[in-house]
């Protein structure tokens, strides 16, 4: 069903994306209190939506594209807060375990867990929405909050690389065909980052600039990054930057496992001589399911924000198994399922042959497509 932009603008209707808000008295909880308080941030991130999703299953209504955005402004105000609000939890979190004596070394680590938790499910799933809007402002909290967690680089590599050439060989993010996480993930921490310069320095000999002119981003990347390690360490000293450095690898960490799923398998079809289909909302895997939806800002509508990236997060659409593939479960269950490859493949290279099936029936030869081996794009 399509919402009209009448009851979209209603605040009502936006207060469901504002419970990523609800983490930041659980993160003060675990600092304050330790022990097992500490694993409460991780299981409200993925075991509360988690059941939620069980218990209110999907929601396949959409809002009216045409919305303008003077009626999201209770949607992107989440976004737009968000940034200040993960800076003083991390930085402020950093400064009371640092200087007081109630937790130990094991303790501090669990609460920075947790903070990793949400700078990355929340922090860079935000920033992911910022970076595609045209207004600066946005951009800049988009590269705040990616300094956050020392990522700078994936905003390049997001919007130059992932977006133009995803579903092919030229896209590191793109999970191929059996390919497990723990072989994912080493290969795009290397290969995002030489991709996201190579496009950047591409970019600007195109322009006929040299890689070290102003208008590269990475200055601006560095210094932002310099800045919150600088900060840490002021604030809690060496203790205090190695808390700050573990935050931004569970961060990272849940990044990737989110890029692993969001393609998983999927491929545009090969049209010869290094010409690909266009981009298609089968080229993404589609989740419905309400209650992470609500915690990661419509993220799982992914089909649609491949298909149309500028779209807000708002008026995302949703898809059926016809035009997109389906998970089974949100994004939360399937992060955590994707950490045990043979259980990861069990539940989906079926539903990956079955997409095959239904979108491919004529290609019988796959193993140029599973190995990454047909032809990089033609740029």
């Amino acid at each position: 069903m399509q919402i009209p932009a009448t009851e979209v603008r209603r605040l009502k209707n936006a207060l469901p994306f504002w419970l990523s808000l609800l983490l930041v008295p659980v993160i003060a909880i675990s600092a304050t209190f330790g022990g097992w308080w500490t694993l409460i941030a991780p299981l409200a991130a993925w075991g509360s939506f988690s059941l939620l999703d069980a218990l209110l299953g999907l929601n396949a209504d959409s809002a009216e594209t045409g919305t303008p955005d003077a009626d999201l402004f209770w949607y992107r105000l989440i976004t737009l807060i968000w940034a200040p609000v993960q800076f003083a939890v991390l930085f402020g979190t950093i400064y009371v375990v640092t200087h007081g004596s109630h937790l130990g070394t094991a303790e501090k680590f669990a609460v920075f867990f947790g903070i990793g938790v949400l700078s990355g499910t929340i922090g860079i799933n935000y920033s992911h929405e910022l970076m595609h809007q045209k207004p600066k402002a946005e951009r800049w909290l988009a590269d705040i909050l990616l300094a956050m967690v020392l990522y700078s680089h994936f905003r390049s590599e997001h919007l130059r690389v992932h977006h133009l050439w995803v579903a092919t060989p030229a896209d590191p993010v793109t999970a191929r065909y059996n390919e497990g996480f723990h072989r994912f993930f080493p290969r795009v921490l290397v290969q995002c980052r030489r991709s996201a310069w190579a496009a950047e320095l591409a970019l600007l000999a195109r322009k006929g600039l040299p890689w070290h002119d102003r208008a590269n981003p990475y200055w601006r990347y560095w210094a932002l990054q310099a800045g919150m390690i600088a900060l840490a360490f002021a604030l809690g000293g060496v203790q205090g930057l190695a808390l700050f450095l573990f935050q931004a690898a569970v961060a990272v960490w849940q990044l990737e496992l989110v890029n692993y799923i969001e393609h998983y398998g999927l491929t545009r079809r090969h049209l010869g001589n290094g010409k690909y289909e266009h981009v298609l909302p089968r080229h993404s895997w589609n989740a419905a399911h309400k209650a992470s939806n609500w915690l990661l800002i419509n993220l799982q509508r992914h089909s649609d924000h491949h298909y149309k990236p500028d779209r807000r997060f708002p008026l995302l659409q949703t898809y059926g198994e016809q035009e997109a593939p389906q998970l089974p479960h949100g994004y939360p269950l399937m992060t955590l399922a994707a950490m045990v490859p043979p259980l990861w493949k069990r539940i989906m290279n079926p539903r990956v042959r079955a997409w095959r099936k239904a979108f491919y029936p004529d290609i019988t030869d796959w193993k140029p497509y599973n190995k990454g081996m047909n032809p990089k794009p033609v740029r």
